[in-house]
C-alpha cells in the first residue's frame, strides 16, 4: 500500500501545481513514509517549505509528560520555522497562517476522539477556511480500525479533547474526518484529500494497521499498534487516580493502582459482564511507574493483550471493557477516590473524567450501584449506530 504522502510525492500534476506557492506542513515524528523518510525532508526537497506546525508534544515529539507545552522554533538544518499548535495557542494565529498559500496535514492519529491530533485538524481547517488557504490532508491508516465505541460528546462539552459530537473511538482516518468536519461545521474551504492505494482499513492481521508499515509513536507514550487499540478505553484512566501506565514501558496499556488488588477486579469483570472481555486477553500483572502516579510504589494490574493469534478484532471493545473494570473498582472499593480532581487540557471548571468522556453519562452509569451492564449497553449502541450511519458517506476505503 502507499500513504498519503507517497501518493502525493509520486503526482507530478499535483505537484506542479504547487510551483510558485508557498507550502507549510502539519508534521510530527511519525509523519514518515514506508522507507522512514521524514515527510518534512521529502517534501521540502520536492517543493520547499515556508513554514511547518508541530502538534501536541512538539514537531520532534519530544514532550515526554502528558499536557506539556512546545516552543516554536527555527529548524536548524533549513531554516524553516516550526511553529507550536500546542504552547502559547493551538491554533495558527493570523500572522502564521500569513507564511503558507497552502497546507499540508500529515498527522499519524489513532482514530480516538480525544487524541488531540483530531482538533488540531478541526482547527486549522477552521483558520484555512476563514483565510482562503488551500488545506491538503495527506491520509494515513488508522491503527484502531473502523470500529465504532462510546459515546458521543454531548453538546456543551467541547473541548480540545473533544473536537465535536463523535464517539470515543470514531473508526474514520484524518481524511474521512476531514470530509465530515467541512460539513459538519459548513466550512467553506479548499480541501483536498491525498488518498492512500491499497489500504484495507478491515484487512487482517492489522484490522486498520498495514502488516508492510514500521510502527513510529506519534506521542511519546503510544509505543504500540496493542496501545493503540486499547487506548479508547485506557485513555479514560488519565480522568482518574488509577495508573495507565505513564511511567512504564507500557503506558496505557496497563492499568493498576497500589491499594487494589486487580485479580479480584478481574474475576468480578469476568463474573458481571464476561461478553466485554471477548476479543483479547487481559493480563492480571504487577508493575512500578519511574514517574507520574504511584512513582516508585508497586501497583497490581491488568494488561491488555491484543498482540497474539487469538485476537478477534470486531469483538474487542475497549471503551465497555475499562468502563466494566471501573465499575468493579466502585463496587469493590466504595471509598477509593476513583477521580482525579485536576485541570485536563486547558479545562478547568470541569472534571476531568466528564471532560474525556464529553459528558457524565458514563460516570453517573459507574456510579450508580443498581445500573448493569446491559443498560450501558443500550445507550452505547444507540450513539454508536447514529454517528455510523452519519458518517457513512465520508468513507473512503473498505
Amino acid at each position: 500500500m502507499k500513504l498519503g504522502i507517497e501518493v502525493f510525492l509520486a503526482d507530478k500534476k499535483r505537484l506542479k501545481a504547487l510551483k510558485g506557492k508557498r507550502v507549510a506542513l502539519v508534521c510530527h515524528p511519525a509523519s514518515v513514509d514506508h522507507q522512514m523518510r521524514h515527510s518534512f525532508d521529502l517534501l521540502h526537497a520536492k517543493v520547499g517549505l515556508s513554514a511547518a506546525f508541530g502538534p501536541q508534544h512538539g514537531a520532534k515529539g519530544d514532550k515526554q509528560y502528558n499536557m506539556v507545552e512546545s516552543e516554536d522554533v527555527t529548524d536548524p538544518d533549513t531554516g524553516v520555522p516550526i511553529f507550536s499548535l500546542y504552547g502559547k495557542v493551538r491554533r495558527p494565529t493570523r500572522e502564521m497562517m500569513d507564511t503558507f498559500d497552502v497546507l499540508l496535514y500529515d498527522l499519524q492519529d489513532l482514530g480516538c476522539r480525544i487524541y488531540t491530533f483530531a482538533t488540531t485538524l478541526l482547527y486549522v481547517m477552521e483558520e484555512c477556511a476563514k483565510t482562503g488557504k488551500k488545506l491538503i490532508v495527506l491520509d494515513r491508516p488508522n491503527p484502531a480500525g473502523r470500529e465504532i465505541e462510546g459515546f458521543r460528546l454531548e453538546k456543551g462539552w467541547e473541548s480540545f479533547v473533544g473536537a465535536s459530537t463523535m464517539p470515543m473511538r470514531h473508526g474514520l482516518t484524518m481524511g474521512e474526518l476531514a470530509l465530515y468536519y467541512k460539513q459538519e461545521f459548513e466550512l467553506a474551504i479548499d480541501l483536498e484529500i491525498v488518498k492512500m492505494q491499497g489500504y484495507g482499513i478491515g484487512k487482517k492481521p492489522g484490522y486498520g494497521w498495514p502488516e508492510d508499515l514500521s510502527w513510529v509513536n506519534p506521542s511519546p507514550n503510544a509505543p504500540s499498534l496493542n496501545m493503540a487499540r486499547a487506548y479508547p478505553g485506557t485513555v479514560m484512566i488519565e480522568g482518574t487516580n488509577l495508573s495507565e501506565g505513564r511511567g512504564t514501558t507500557r503506558s496505557l496499556e496497563v492499568v493498576g493502582a497500589a491499594e487494589i488488588d486487580f485479580r479480584a477486579i478481574h474475576a468480578l469483570m469476568k463474573k458481571k459482564a464476561p461478553q466485554w472481555l471477548k476479543g483479547a486477553l487481559l493480563r492480571e500483572c504487577y508493575f512500578e511507574p519511574t514517574f507520574y502516579k504511584y512513582q516508585g510504589k508497586l501497583c497490581s494490574g491488568l494488561q491488555i493483550h491484543t498482540d497474539n493469534v487469538d485476537y478477534k478484532h470486531a469483538q474487542f471493545k475497549p471503551y465497555r471493557l475499562v468502563a466494566l473494570m471501573l465499575k468493579c473498582i466502585r463496587e469493590l472499593h466504595p471509598s477509593y477516590d476513583l477521580y482525579r480532581d485536576f485541570a485536563y487540557e486547558y479545562v478547568f471548571d470541569k472534571l476531568a473524567f466528564h471532560v474525556i468522556n464529553g459528558g457524565p453519562k458514563l460516570k453517573d452509569w459507574i456510579d450508580d450501584p443498581s445500573s448493569t451492564p446491559a443498560q450501558l449497553d443500550r445507550a452505547l449502541k444507540a450513539d454508536e449506530k447514529s454517528w455510523a450511519r452519519e458518517t457513512r458517506k465520508f468513507l473512503l476505503y473498505k
